[in-house]
């Protein structure tokens, strides 16, 4: 009996191991991974890493270059033929017309603007009782016409003793007198010649001034054909880099007359492009060279150190023979404040008045030369190319006080 159970026990023990070592090895098992989740579509793709292949690599073997069919010119990339450019026909070179006597040919259309001054004088004059109350109106027309006060002065004053002297006042006297006084102011004994041919050297050195608006780059270009007019070689020097397509404007100007242009970079430095323009006249054997300045604000400090550098610098190459300050002859008075200030920086030798046919104001001619001290040189008397003559008294008084 006892020998039955001991091996009841025995066999309950065997199992009992046997039953351990299946469970074990059950549990060692791995399970089969997740089922992967479904991909986030608003993720960003991810970013490959460096060695990534770009793409799973093909199973087919590579070809080879011998084995690539290449297009006609053994190259994959087309190529285009270049377009046709079409030759533009060269400017054509104009001829201006003379200069001399042209204020003479311009009188007609100055004399239109300027009447009203003469006439207006003619008429006061004209009246059988020449009265304190007449001669103020006198002066009232003279100051409207921007003679200026102590040129209006010396006029009236000359007219009132010439007029007693004369006695009886026909129109042709009239007209004989105010025209002697008149010519007494704007002056027939002033050099009025713009100087470009130095005795000693070449190219004559032309520098142009003045503030924005009075036509100053357009003048540079006028002066260019009145200089080639007379025979001369100029080379321009855009030195004007401040304002955005002077040196275009310019340079049309110097081709329609052949006139070479120096110029340099929108923005760059003016007194380097007027340096290169002298330089550039002295190879060329050129006979001018016309310097466009920037046209300055007379209240900007600093811009008007700017001008007196661009004069030092063209003056190592050479003294400068002309400098041209450009005025609109509409401004008045203004423009005499302008004409200081310029005068401080540097020595103007001549003015240059624009818009002269535009305005009544035709006595700020003797206004500014009082002013200064310097002759009125040219003046402007329309838009047309030619329209910039040189100033002469005579011309200039007889379209005052008409025919």
């Amino acid at each position: 009996m006892d020998i039955v159970i001991l091996a009841v026990v025995i066999a309950v023990v065997v199992l009992g191991a046997l039953g351990g070592l299946v469970v074990g090895s059950r549990r060692k098992k791995q399970l089969p991974p997740p089922p992967p989740a479904a991909p986030d579509i608003t993720a960003p793709p991810a970013e490959p890493h460096v060695g990534d292949e770009a793409e799973t690599p093909r199973d087919e073997p590579r070809r080879t270059i011998e084995e690539v069919d290449l297009p006609d010119g053994s190259t994959g990339v087309a190529v285009e033929e270049p377009p046709v450019v079409e030759e533009l026909p060269p400017t054509e070179i104009e001829v201006p017309e003379p200069t001399a006597g042209r204020l003479v040919r311009l009188r007609a259309r100055l004399s239109r603007s300027q009447n009203a001054l003469g006439k207006g004088l003619l008429t006061l004059l004209s009246r059988e009782h020449l009265d304190e109350d007449t001669w103020e109106e006198i002066e009232d027309t003279l100051l409207t016409a921007d003679v200026g006060v102590q040129p209006t002065q010396e006029l009236v004053d000359g007219l009132r003793e010439r007029v007693k002297v004369l006695g009886t006042r026909t129109p042709v006297e009239l007209r004989g007198l105010l025209r002697e006084e008149l010519l007494k102011l704007v002056g027939t004994d002033m050099d009025r010649t713009v100087r470009t041919e130095p005795e000693d050297r070449k190219p004559g050195i032309v520098m142009v001034v003045g503030v924005n608006g009075t036509g100053k780059t357009t003048t540079t270009g006028k002066l260019a054909r009145v200089l080639v007019a007379d025979g001369n070689s100029v080379v321009l020097g855009a030195a004007d880099t401040f304002r955005a397509a002077a040196a275009d404007q310019l340079q049309t100007w110097g081709e329609r007359v052949g006139a070479h242009t120096v110029r340099g970079p929108e923005g760059g430095d003016p007194a380097s492009v007027a340096f290169d323009a002298v330089k550039e006249g002295k190879e060329l054997g050129s006979d001018v060279v016309l310097i466009d300045t920037a046209g300055r604000l007379h209240t900007k400090t600093g811009l008007m150190d700017e001008l007196g550098k661009v004069k030092r610098v063209v003056e190592k190459h050479a003294p400068l023979d002309e400098v041209l300050l450009v005025l609109d002859a509409t401004t008045g008075q203004n423009g005499l404040v302008q004409a200081r200030v310029f005068a401080e920086v540097v020595d103007i030798t001549g003015i240059v008045l624009t818009k002269l046919d535009g305005t009544a104001k035709g006595g700020i001619v003797i206004a500014v030369q009082r002013e200064l001290g310097v002759p009125v040189k040219l003046v402007g008397l329309g838009e047309g190319a030619d329209d910039l003559a040189p100033f002469e008294p005579e011309a200039f008084v007889d379209a005052l006080i008409g025919e």
